[in-house]
């Protein structure tokens, strides 16, 4: 089993056919100030395998800060499962809406694992204090 893609989105959902819909792709944000939290960002991570990935996989993310230091992580285990006489490829969505700690500017990323070897890592920039115009709360997220 393989990561095919993994992205951070403004929203993801699978249609009643089956098909990954994402809306509003990022890998920057602009936060209003420190310590914060971008709020119900949404990690979509396609994951490719073939029947010989039948079983239960264990799922890690991992959230870590420019500093390197983990913020944030959630295990799942993944059931994977074929229908009788299948033999293509296997198409795995994941969709995850996470709210984000940010302690401060710089490159974060998020780990994504597969029975504990990481697989793949989506970077997600952080700049701090912009002006902002009159109204706007500080703290707020741009993306």
């Amino acid at each position: 089993m393989h990561v095919s893609f993994a992205l951070f989105a403004d929203a993801a959902n699978l249609s009643q056919e089956g098909k990954l819909n994402i809306l509003g792709v990022f890998d920057a944000v602009h936060a209003g100030g420190f310590p914060s939290i971008h709020p119900r960002a949404t990690l979509v991570v396609r994951l490719k395998g073939t029947a010989a990935d039948t079983g239960v996989h264990a799922m890690g993310l991992r959230w870590i800060s420019p500093r390197g230091q983990e913020l944030w992580s959630s295990t799942a285990e993944l059931t994977v499962g074929t229908a009788a006489g299948h033999v293509g490829e296997l198409d795995m969505p994941v969709i995850a809406a996470i709210d984000l700690p940010l302690d401060g500017p710089g490159a974060f990323r998020m780990l994504v694992e597969l029975d504990g070897a990481v697989q793949t890592e989506v970077p997600l920039h952080v700049h701090g204090p912009v002006n902002l115009p009159p109204g706007r709360p500080t703290g707020a997220m741009v993306s």
